[in-house]
């Protein structure tokens, strides 16, 4: 009888001299949104406990580093995960078992920390003073909006993502605060959902609804008495707690005074919304994966957003790339858009235009309404401001949200 021969188990499920010699390159293309590797490293230390795999005989295992690393260029970039594999020489199939088991790592890691609901009054209180400071609207805890997040047409996925524009999609509903870091967020609306429905059948729609947020009681500011209130555009109906528009036909000056502080206001969630795109590549093209795993990838970068302008801020988002004012209230558009411009979109704002609303919420709105108007809460130049643009400001905001 021939000698029996055993074959040699296979001990290496990588290549890591390769991944460690191309992981350098593909970091440095990271590090325009994670500039140093002690950033990169404070990061790995909070995600690691949630991606290391128990050390195994028959193979090396593929460390939580270079886990961390393939996640982060494939949200980075927006190369397919067929580039991923080509690039770190890791199989197809492992490489989005990796991106996956990632993404939720960073979720779990961040989330609580890092996109993390305000609790308290007092954390309301403190957003609201920070938005006062920055763009002069009083009481104002956060701007909202929503946006169709692009997909490829889900397998067996029927109608449910594709949206009236003609494309498959997932909605991101996302509230922010005045330092471009999201508050609340909900992910996971089909594309075909009405517009007008997704607000109100969101948690966040409910809890405002509902009163579960514990946001303060009205409470005077210069002899007004006004209530605390969310910022949004015309997709959202008016409510005692959101803050809309007035529609531009046959506006009255003090109502376009109104329209210009709001909309002004208003940018900071469509600068959040610029930033999250043109800085995670994923969102430029349509998105090819199963609608689960599409959700977990916009909550990981949600969470990586926040993470990263909370630590590194001047490298994310450096001088000049958000919008700001000079002392005239004209706008200096951001850097941000330039490049959104440049490369295209995969994420695109929500457009349904919602004129009913209650009694109280109009009453609310005309609180702030006068306050605008008034010696307390006008300054000197929003007069001859509103007087040289007309309406002309609130439709070019409009119209730059379709083009963001």
């Amino acid at each position: 009888m021939g000698q029996r021969i055993f074959k040699k188990k296979r001990e290496i499920w990588s290549v890591p001299h390769t991944v460690f010699r191309v992981a350098p390159v593909r970091q440095r293309v990271l590090y325009r949104d994670i500039r140093s590797p002690e950033r990169f490293e404070h990061l790995l230390t909070l995600v690691a406990p949630y991606i290391e795999k128990k050390a195994c005989r028959t193979r090396d295992l593929i460390s939580p580093a270079e886990r961390l690393v393939v996640t982060l260029r494939y949200l980075a970039t927006g190369d397919s995960q067929q580039s991923q594999s080509f690039n770190f020489r890791i199989g197809k199939s492992t490489i989005c078992h990796i991106i996956q088991e990632t993404c939720i790592g960073i979720w779990n890691a961040l989330s609580d920390v890092y996109l993390k609901c305000p609790s308290s009054s007092s954390d309301w209180e403190g957003i609201a003073n920070e938005m006062f400071e920055e763009w002069n609207f009083p009481h104002c805890i956060g701007a909202l909006d929503g946006k169709h997040v692009m997909i490829e047409c889900p397998l067996n996925g029927g109608s449910q993502y594709f949206n009236y524009k003609g494309y498959h999609s997932i909605v991101l509903l996302a509230m922010c605060d005045a330092k471009y870091c999201f508050t609340m967020v909900d992910v996971g609306n089909y594309g075909n959902d009405n517009d007008t429905s997704i607000f109100n059948k969101s948690d966040i729609g409910k809890g405002l609804a509902n009163g579960l947020f514990d946001i303060p009681d009205p409470s005077e500011v210069d002899g007004h008495m006004l209530p605390f209130v969310i910022v949004g555009d015309d997709i959202f109906g008016l409510k005692t707690y959101l803050m809309k528009p007035y529609p531009v036909q046959g506006l009255t000056e003090p109502r376009q005074v109104f329209n210009y502080w709001l909309s002004r206001c208003r940018r900071i969630i469509e600068n959040t919304f610029g930033i999250y795109t043109v800085r995670w590549l994923i969102f430029r093209r349509p998105i090819k994966a199963k609608p689960e795993h599409v959700d977990i990838n916009i909550k990981a970068c949600l969470c990586l957003h926040n993470y990263l302008m909370l630590t590194d801020n001047a490298y994310y988002t450096p001088q000049g790339f958000v919008d700001s004012n000079d002392n005239t209230g004209a706008i200096i558009e951001g850097d941000w858009r330039a490049e959104a411009t440049e490369l295209g979109g995969g994420i695109l704002p929500i457009q349904a235009k919602i004129n009913r609303y209650s009694g109280d919420a109009n009453e609310v709105r005309e609180k702030f309404e006068r306050y605008f108007n008034s010696n307390e809460g006008s300054v000197p130049w929003q007069l001859a401001h509103v007087r040289n643009c007309g309406n002309s400001y609130t439709e070019t905001l409009y119209q730059s949200q379709i083009n963001h």
